[in-house]
């Protein structure tokens, strides 16, 4: 609530653009669908600034180096950013490269965290409500999430029809949400 305008508006800026670079990563890592209109539009738009590097670093099976480089590149933009022209930051006008990398990495890594725990949120509800929908949405949320339940159900099988693997996912993001916290900048 205290924020200056330019952090706000750092933060905002650098916190989506990695959002879309983390959720495409997320979609490549799931499989999930390439021809649905929302994973095309993520890809469009990320397209530009992660092919230069894609074409350095091509993809080893479901994981895109790539789009993750530059997704913590981001982060360390707006990080290095919000220190140059923050006055709340002023103080620490001379960060450490490799804090600011360390920081980098855990906002990253918290980031795809938070993604991920939405969309198991998203995906437990829709199972409730909307179990056979055809929207877009609804189906690239089951999409991302399946890989991740299919894990949690090897560790906690369905109790008489009672899916409770979705609670061993929260408590586990929770869990590596709490050790990433001071950590994380945006």
């Amino acid at each position: 609530m205290g924020q200056d305008p330019i952090t706000l508006i750092i933060s905002l800026v650098g916190g989506i653009f990695s959002f879309l670079l983390l959720m495409r990563f997320a979609l490549q890592l799931s499989q999930a669908d390439y021809y649905n209109p929302i994973s095309q539009s993520v890809v469009r738009f990320t397209q530009p600034v992660v092919s230069p590097l894609q074409k350095v670093l091509r993809p080893i099976g479901r994981l895109d180096f790539a789009t993750l480089i530059v997704a913590v590149l981001v982060k360390a933009a707006a990080i290095f950013l919000m220190v140059q022209f923050s006055p709340m930051f002023a103080s620490a006008a001379g960060v450490n490269p490799v804090h600011m990398l360390i920081f980098a990495l855990t906002g990253t890594l918290n980031t795809l965290l938070t993604i991920y725990f939405w969309a198991t949120l998203g995906a437990v509800i829709i199972s409730w409500v909307a179990p056979d929908s055809y929207h877009p949405a609804p189906q690239l949320l089951l999409q991302l999430t399946e890989p991740l339940f299919g894990l949690a159900r090897k560790v906690i099988p369905p109790i008489g029809g009672l899916d409770l693997s979705p609670i061993l996912i929260f408590i586990l993001i929770q869990l590596a949400q709490s050790y990433l916290r001071p950590f994380v900048i945006i």
